[in-house]
């Protein structure tokens, strides 16, 4: 019997196309995973109207910008501290401080101010931070690979692009608040995606250096290409300088001459009062004690690890739960939004001290993880709580302004412990009693202000420079 005319012809087609819908069912579900993740972080990230406000955006530019500064810490620290002996490192790590860390505190005062005078293009100089350390990751893979001195000028290049971007960044939040959105709830979120992605990165990093010392660089030069083109995605508000002006501290009001000497006494330019720049001087004492105890614990780590562990297991302990507090801390904050900001940085700073006393007294591997923890969360709590401050307290004509000069200080503080860090005996009593004494100092210079300032509540901004 014949088949009917176009049967066999038909059944090629119906098999070809079975065979194309498996291909395509297979596809999805290859992609399946990929997609889900970024729909899934993406609805994370744009939810309660942080999508409509840009916000969204700029959450994803902060993981951006966390994963590629992890990728290149992990190759300076294979570079730098890894692969030498421990003394050899020291003073490696101290030449590294002294070339890169000591030019950038004194370039850092000036990041914000000059940043300040550019606010018509914030979005270009996020995209340019980000350009810019793309090119230095590759300039380091060179330099790493034929030990050239060159590595150190990048190196410095990094920290001034990584420090304008946090000073444009800490400028842009206000700018893309949602509605009924605080401050403080927006910057937990914009910092622990930036927590979120450092953790996912910082393993892929090491994965990478284990193909090639210079692959984590061929990493971050790909990450901060993707940041530069993600700079330009964020709303062109953030642009836009409508209502601002530059906060002024005392030292600044003394240099005014003409018309705005006379407009001085207007509250707009007076604008930190005392409960901000004690929150301030308490903050500096815990990012003090962060740069202190990454540079010392690495030594001393290295040189003798927690009991059990090798020198880079004890490492990963130490920061696993450092980088634990700190998220834990980011989570509280937007918990407990704006309330009492002025107790919460005197208790936690209280808090931190008194783990830093009890390691220092009873020293050994567990207070140790311990007190990276704890000074995780209270740094990531305390800077909270600062934001919420100066949100309260500070006008918002100049409040962005406020913002960027309150981070550099901070960072400044970092390089100072760090530093201290580097020069002390490798003794672990000694060193966490030191920790200690940093925070004692920080905390016994603020707690009376803060605590006046929380019972007398109103803000004091008008005639209250320092």
């Amino acid at each position: 019997m014949d088949e009917p005319e176009g049967f066999e012809e038909g059944s090629r087609d119906s098999g070809s196309g079975r065979f194309g819908g498996s291909v395509r069912a297979v596809g999805r579900a290859l992609r399946l995973p990929v997609t889900g993740t970024v729909r899934g972080i993406r609805r994370a990230t744009h939810a309660h109207g942080a999508g409509e406000s840009g916000l969204g955006k700029l959450i994803e530019l902060h993981a951006v910008n966390g994963a590629g500064d992890v990728m290149i810490t992990v190759a300076l620290a294979s570079t730098v501290f890894f692969s030498v002996p421990t003394d050899e490192a020291r003073g490696r790590v101290a030449l590294y401080l002294a070339i890169t860390m000591a030019p950038f505190t004194v370039l850092a005062p000036v990041i914000g101010p000059l940043l300040d005078r550019l606010p018509h293009g914030r979005r270009a100089a996020m995209a340019a931070a980000m350009l810019a350390r793309a090119l230095l990751a590759l300039v380091i893979a060179g330099a790493a690979a034929g030990g050239g001195l060159e590595l150190y000028p990048a190196a410095l290049g990094v920290l001034v692009a990584s420090k304008a971007y946090g000073v444009v960044r800490s400028a842009v939040v206000p700018r893309l608040l949602p509605p009924r959105f605080s401050l403080v709830k927006a910057n937990s979120r914009v910092t622990l995606g930036g927590l979120l992605a450092t953790g996912a990165a910082a393993p892929v990093g090491a994965g990478l250096h284990l193909v090639g010392p210079r692959w984590p660089l061929y990493g971050a030069f790909v990450i901060f290409v993707g940041g530069t083109f993600l700079s330009f995605s964020l709303p062109p508000k953030v642009d836009s300088a409508r209502g601002e002006d530059r906060a002024l501290l005392a030292a600044d009001t003394g240099r005014l001459h003409g018309p705005r000497r006379e407009g001085a006494k207007r509250p707009g330019l007076r604008t930190v009062g005392t409960a901000v720049t004690h929150a301030l001087a308490a903050n500096a004492a815990l990012r003090c004690l962060s740069g202190f105890l990454i540079f010392f614990l690495a030594f001393l780590l290295r040189e003798h690890p927690l009991a059990g562990a090798s020198a880079a297991v004890s490492l990963g302990m130490v920061g696993a739960a450092a980088g634990a507090g700190n998220a834990l801390g980011t989570a509280v904050g937007a918990w407990l939004r704006s309330r009492a900001p002025e107790v919460i940085i005197v208790t936690v700073v209280a808090i931190v001290l008194g783990v830093a006393v009890t390691a220092a007294v009873f020293f050994g591997a567990f207070l140790v993880a311990c007190l990276a923890a704890v000074a995780g969360f209270g740094q990531a709590l305390a800077k909270l709580s600062l934001d919420a401050l100066i949100q309260r307290d500070v006008p918002e004509l100049v409040r962005t302004s406020a913002f960027a000069r309150s981070e550099t200080l901070l960072q400044m503080s970092w390089v100072l412990g760090g530093a201290i860090g580097i020069v002390l005996p490798l003794n672990g009593l000694l060193g966490l009693a030191v920790g200690a004494a940093i925070v004692a100092a920080g905390w016994l210079s603020t707690v009376r202000g803060l605590l006046a300032s929380a019972r007398h509540g109103a803000p004091d901004r008008p005639g209250t420079a320092v």
